[in-house]
């Protein structure tokens, strides 16, 4: 893979046999990685020397007694406690998290926003976080924030973790580099990649600017969904995952560590980098995702399925069957179904969906929701396809029909998501947006019988 350019250099794994440019494949995995030979000890997790004069170090995901405890060994240059100094406060404005309900913005409503545009101003990814939308309750570890990056500048000696929540990234446009303390990640459009809790990484812009969209996870971590009658393929496969290996940085130079806890932010200075895990094993470890080796499913004879159908990822919640978080993908397929209204129906729903547009055309919005644009449906807020869509799907020849050159998404939660002030006066929120059912016509006709 290619090595970090700016601001440092990596020590990292040679690629081992079964690995794809420096990752390693499948969710949810015991993986083992090591960036120098004889740095991983065999056998057992805390030696009582580790080679190298290393230290052993527990990374915990989950509690000790979970089911299947997600934990991660780090083999470390110092420990982390090392790492972390006197903490001071400070001011991150735009980054916000639940609850966080402006008595001043009203959430209920469909809202629909423009692409947040660039300013020009230098913007790493700590003060280029844009919060559009907030649910639940950091502190009581339930719900999520829906953020906004915009990404012009790398983070030098600068490096960021969150204690609560797993960041799921979705880039729109630009490439980015997480060096976390266990590998390199880079991402681009097209691809997304989950970030766990505690993890420590910097942020660097490989091509700039950088755009996309960010769902803050505060609650169970991100999991592949049941799949049900579904069965074993299709969908996202595990395989199609990808893990970083190992990769270290022995340097001395004063650094900073900013920590997000129960929404503040902390700063600590150190006088070297946090990034010297030379091995690990484990199953806590960041991932990056493909999106175009999603497989969406599908009817193939009439109706519509629900959109829980092209989930890739859930969050559970305490209530089975109804996630904290749902991240579904709408990507390109055929459309079949005879006798059917193809696009989205009208409805209503338990869920809030905030959608996300990375590009092309969404079938139920023809005009208005364009690449890096956003949209707000709240629970139990009615929506769906505009008129033009109506008419268009009501009145099509159903022969078979390809959605071609789309990929939205949507951050979907149990909970009701309030705007931020950001969102409310600040970002390109298209005030016509409701106004576009509008135009939707009363067509009954008592006399006229069947169809």
């Amino acid at each position: 893979m290619n090595r970090p350019t700016d601001p440092h250099l990596l020590t990292q794994a040679a690629t081992p046999a079964g690995t794809t440019e420096g990752y390693m494949p499948g969710w949810g995995n015991d993986f083992e990685t090591e960036a120098l030979p004889g740095a991983l000890p065999q056998g057992m997790n805390s030696p009582q020397k580790c080679n190298y004069g290393l230290y052993g170090e527990q990374l915990s995901g989950t509690a000790f007694t979970a089911t299947r405890p997600e934990r991660t060994w780090c083999y470390r240059i110092r420990p982390s406690v090392k790492h972390s100094h006197r903490y001071e406060k400070i001011d991150l404005p735009y980054w916000k998290s639940a609850p966080c309900i402006d008595p001043d913005v009203i959430s209920l409503g469909q809202y629909r926003w423009d692409p947040v545009a660039h300013s020009g101003a230098g913007l790493t990814w700590l003060t280029g976080m844009r919060t559009i939308t907030t649910a639940g309750d950091v502190n009581t570890q339930v719900g999520m924030a829906s953020h906004i990056y915009l990404v012009t500048e790398s983070m030098v000696d600068d490096y960021f973790f969150s204690a609560d929540s797993e960041l799921l990234v979705v880039p729109q446009e630009g490439r980015l580099r997480f060096a976390t303390e266990l590998g390199i990640i880079d991402v681009e459009p097209k691809e997304i990649a989950i970030l766990p809790r505690g993890l420590v990484y910097r942020v660097e812009v490989l091509e700039g600017p950088c755009r996309g969209f960010v769902c803050e996870n505060y609650g169970q971590k991100f999991e592949l969904p049941g799949r049900g009658p579904i069965g074993a393929n299709c969908m996202a496969n595990p395989r199609d995952f990808k893990s970083p290996v190992a990769a270290f940085e022995d340097r001395e130079a004063p650094s900073t560590v900013t920590v997000k806890w129960c929404g503040q932010f902390h700063t600590t200075r150190i006088g070297h980098s946090p990034l010297d895990v030379v091995a690990w094993h484990g199953n806590y470890a960041p991932v990056k995702y493909d999106l175009r080796t999603y497989c969406p499913v599908g009817a193939i004879l009439f109706d519509h399925p629900d959109p829980s159908i092209f989930t890739v990822l859930t969050a559970p919640s305490g209530v089975p069957g109804t996630a904290n978080i749902d991240f579904v993908l709408f990507r390109e397929r055929w459309m079949v179904m005879e006798d059917t209204f193809r696009p989205p129906w009208y409805h209503k729903n338990i869920m809030s969906e905030l959608m996300g547009n990375i590009y092309g055309q969404y079938d139920a919005k023809p005009q208005g929701f364009v690449p890096g644009g956003m949209s707000l449906h709240n629970m139990m807020l009615p929506h769906g396809p505009d008129k033009e869509a109506f008419e268009k799907a009501s009145n099509a020849n159903l022969g078979p029909d390809k959605l071609d050159h789309t990929m939205s998404f949507m951050f979907e939660t149990r909970f009701p998501q309030h705007l931020t002030e950001f969102a409310a006066k600040e970002a390109p929120l298209q005030d016509d947006y409701i106004d576009c059912w509008t135009s939707l016509e009363k067509k009954f006709d008592g006399t006229a019988g069947k169809k």
